[in-house]
């Protein structure tokens, strides 16, 4: 019998709070949460598609009751839980090695209180990777990092954040948010970090359209089903083609945007697709989920590290700031 391709799905469980601080909205200090609402809803479409797979919980969350709840229930329906930092602020790498252990451990301690097992994988906000960040993970026992994102379109979306953000919330250009120019060259497969202490860390990037480098995960895809639903559909199914073709096991990453409405996050107005209703939202996730799991055998991020096994290695003094 032959073997069906690997592909992953992973959530970044980011709240309300976390997108109005990244956004320069000093509401996020009242900690609005959407979860009560998200959780539930993201449970129900991967449960119908009998999917397993990886949530990355923010610790600033899960140490508030609503976080502590979510957490609990994902572990219970079986999903990996991952490590998300514990304040959410994607230029994480600008921390200090002090504070980037801080972020870990303080968000490992409530996810084992929560309930879930001590997380085995982590992913930056905003895709913020560093040397010293892989380092950490390395030495705290961390099996995988999902933090890359291979793409040119990463100083596209600092414009864009530039342009809707407060003064004081934008960003200067040394930290490089989102990731610089240099990620259109960033291997695209599943690889090894190779260090000086011979780490074993696996970086699962979060795939891009092969050749275009152009992303596919759910908010970029219901950008474009905001444009035309037809569009969309081609664009998701031309991706898993070329993935199929070049032999790129697709990682697909989701946000709890990707099941609501502009109504259950108010002060999100500025983010992309938040006009579409969460109804539409939920039948679009549970179509695109639908059409992954046609062609591959769809698990957690956890899991795919655990069976892929990759060889490739890449050397962690390579690693940019961005």
């Amino acid at each position: 019998m032959r073997t069906r391709p690997l592909a992953s799905v992973s959530v970044d469980l980011d709240n309300l709070w976390a997108y109005l601080k990244t956004h320069g909205d000093p509401g996020w200090r009242r900690y609005p949460s959407f979860l009560p609402s998200a959780v539930p809803r993201l449970l129900e479409v991967l449960g119908e598609q009998r999917l397993t797979t990886t949530v990355f919980a923010v610790g600033a969350d899960v140490v508030r009751e609503d976080g502590a709840k979510a957490v609990n229930e994902i572990a219970a329906a079986g999903h990996e839980v991952g490590n998300h930092s514990f304040g959410h602020e994607p230029w994480l790498h600008r921390y200090s090695r002090d504070r980037l252990e801080n972020e870990l451990r303080r968000t490992e301690d409530a996810i084992v209180e929560a309930g879930a097992p001590t997380p085995i994988g982590f992913r930056g906000p905003g895709f913020s990777v560093t040397r010293e960040l892989v380092e950490v993970l390395a030495d705290r026992g961390y099996a995988y990092d999902a933090s890359t994102l291979p793409t040119w379109i990463g100083p596209l979306a600092r414009a864009y954040h530039n342009r809707t953000a407060p003064p004081a919330a934008r960003d200067d250009g040394r930290g490089e948010l989102f990731g610089g120019f240099s990620r259109v060259l960033a291997p695209v497969h599943a690889y090894r970090w190779r260090t000086t202490e011979g780490s074993a860390l696996v970086e699962l990037p979060v795939t891009t359209m092969p050749l275009l480098r152009t992303p596919i995960h759910g908010s970029y895809l219901l950008q474009l089903h905001g444009v035309s639903p037809r569009l969309a559909r081609a664009y998701f199914k031309t991706a898993l083609r070329l993935c199929l073709a070049r032999g790129v096991a697709p990682s697909l990453l989701l946000h709890p945007t990707d099941v609501l409405g502009g109504t259950e996050a108010p002060g999100m107005e500025f983010f992309p697709g938040m006009a579409t209703p969460g109804a539409g939202k939920v039948a679009w996730l549970g179509w695109v989920l639908e059409t992954l799991r046609e062609h591959f055998d769809v698990v957690g991020t956890g899991e795919y590290v655990r069976r892929a096994d990759p060889r490739r290695e890449r050397a962690v003094t390579r690693l940019d700031a961005g």
